[in-house]
């Protein structure tokens, strides 16, 4: 069992049960699942960027990424539905809070000039979204071989029903949220 999930059972159910007055355990805001998404507009003119962005996010999450693909075409971007635009993976049980652990503890930290990340980023659900500007945080990307420094969208959906008590969840996970 990872270190995240053993911190949750220990320490962070037991918490929010006591701030939010909870009747029943179930009750507690959980971590469904991370979405990692990498988003890259110049892969319709190169389809090996696809694959690279693939390999990045394997290489990062553990686990295969899939690409995805343009629900409508647009002219001015010259983007027809069904091309291949970018990729995600998603994130449950160990590997999730493998990750979590690896992007609060390692990665972020290694972001220069790095004083905590949005505390406002909530979607009124209590879903948190984060964007980073570059791979390179993660230390399992070798520079050498990274052929474009792109960014991506991390999306931490929880079962919490209101944006307070998912800010308290991930304080209490350990997400180093910048101080006003």
């Amino acid at each position: 069992m990872s270190k995240l999930k053993e911190l949750y059972q220990d320490q962070v159910a037991p918490a929010l049960m006591k701030k939010f007055n909870y009747k029943n355990p179930m009750m507690i805001p959980r971590l469904n699942k991370i979405v990692v998404n990498i988003g890259a507009g110049d892969a319709k003119e190169n389809s090996k960027v696809i694959d690279s962005i693939i390999e990045d996010l394997t290489t990062i999450t553990g686990q295969k990424a899939v690409p995805t693909t343009a629900k409508k075409s647009v002219a001015n971007f010259k983007l027809r539905a069904g091309m291949k635009i970018g990729a995600r993976v998603t994130l449950r049980g160990e590997r999730m809070y493998e990750f979590m652990d690896r992007l609060f503890n390692v990665a972020l930290p290694r972001v220069r000039d790095f004083k905590g990340i949005n505390p406002n980023a909530f979607d009124g659900r209590g879903n948190y979204s984060l964007g980073l500007k570059e791979q390179l945080i993660f230390p399992e990307i070798v520079y050498d071989k990274v052929d474009k420094i792109r960014g991506m969208d991390i999306a931490f959906v929880t079962t919490a029903k209101t944006d307070e008590e998912a800010r308290t969840f991930l304080e209490l996970m350990g997400a180093p949220f910048a101080r006003d």
